[in-house]
């Protein structure tokens, strides 16, 4: 018997209401793929292509005064438009986590790193403060942070960016999410750290089985750890394959030019 995908996203719209009582600006527009447990997905395309707005969409975050104008997304099954707020509460967090490409300013400014990764497990995991300290120290261990009993009590601005994504990842893994969105994770990093995070990412996706909905420009990460594509333009589907098939055969014209655009690439 068949099961339905662990992330099924259909016809997915996002717009914003125009300016002056203009027409609406839709920034996603009629997007739709699948997810397999244990799977990674990358959404690639320029910027402003609407990826990391699908990705907020997924967690029903969308800013306001943007909304969802259509579509529907479905978690084992299950529309998250119809979650009551203690459902999306334990949706976001508990089973799908998101790690966005600025962790300093998603990170708060006024608390230490390492409480705010126990937070996140007391509040998801129900875990005693002493139980969620030690879970949270563990967690930065094992994202590498040098020395993480002396550095958990140390605040964002004395961490590099580096560094701050890793306790973001922590934050992420801390509730062993069935699926992590990473948003460009690696953007505002220089080349070896980027490599560090990937294959970080890539050995917490071995542990855990959890699926990865990776959003980047990056087709070099695409090609490394994709099992399927879907290349946005215009917040549009342009083109889905498999990552070899659209390596070997892109079909949409959009595509050729971005693999083109890879240095070393061409047509």
């Amino acid at each position: 018997m068949s099961t339905a995908p662990l992330l099924q996203v259909d016809s997915l719209s996002v717009e914003f209401p125009g300016r002056d009582g203009g027409d609406a600006a839709r920034v996603v527009d009629g997007v739709a793929f699948a997810l397999e447990e244990g799977g990674t997905l990358a959404l690639v395309g320029e910027s402003g292509a609407g990826k990391s707005m699908t990705g907020l969409a997924i967690m029903r975050l969308v800013p306001w005064p943007g909304r969802i104008a259509g579509g529907a997304v479905r978690w084992k099954g299950e529309d998250v438009g119809g979650f009551s707020s203690a459902r999306l509460c334990d949706f976001r967090g508990a089973e799908v986590a998101m790690i966005f490409q600025e962790p300093s300013a998603m990170m708060n400014p006024v608390f230490p790193i390492g409480d705010q990764v126990a937070e996140v497990i007391r509040v998801h995991r129900g875990l005693s403060a002493g139980d969620a300290r030690r879970e949270a120290l563990a967690m930065l261990d094992r994202v590498r942070i040098a020395d993480a009993a002396q550095r958990y009590g140390d605040y964002p601005h004395q961490m590099s960016g580096g560094m701050l994504q890793r306790v973001m990842i922590a934050q992420a893994m801390a509730c062993r999410p069935a699926l992590l969105i990473a948003d460009e994770p690696t953007t505002a990093l220089d080349a070896a750290v980027q490599r560090e995070i990937m294959e970080l990412l890539d050995e917490l996706q071995a542990e855990t089985g959890m699926a990865l909905l990776l959003i980047t420009h990056n087709l070099g990460l695409v090609a490394e750890m994709a099992d399927n594509v879907v290349v946005m333009k215009d917040g549009r589907v342009a083109e889905s394959a498999g990552v070899r098939e659209l390596f070997a055969r892109p079909a949409s014209n959009y595509t050729r030019t971005l693999l083109a655009a890879i240095p070393g690439g061409g047509t």
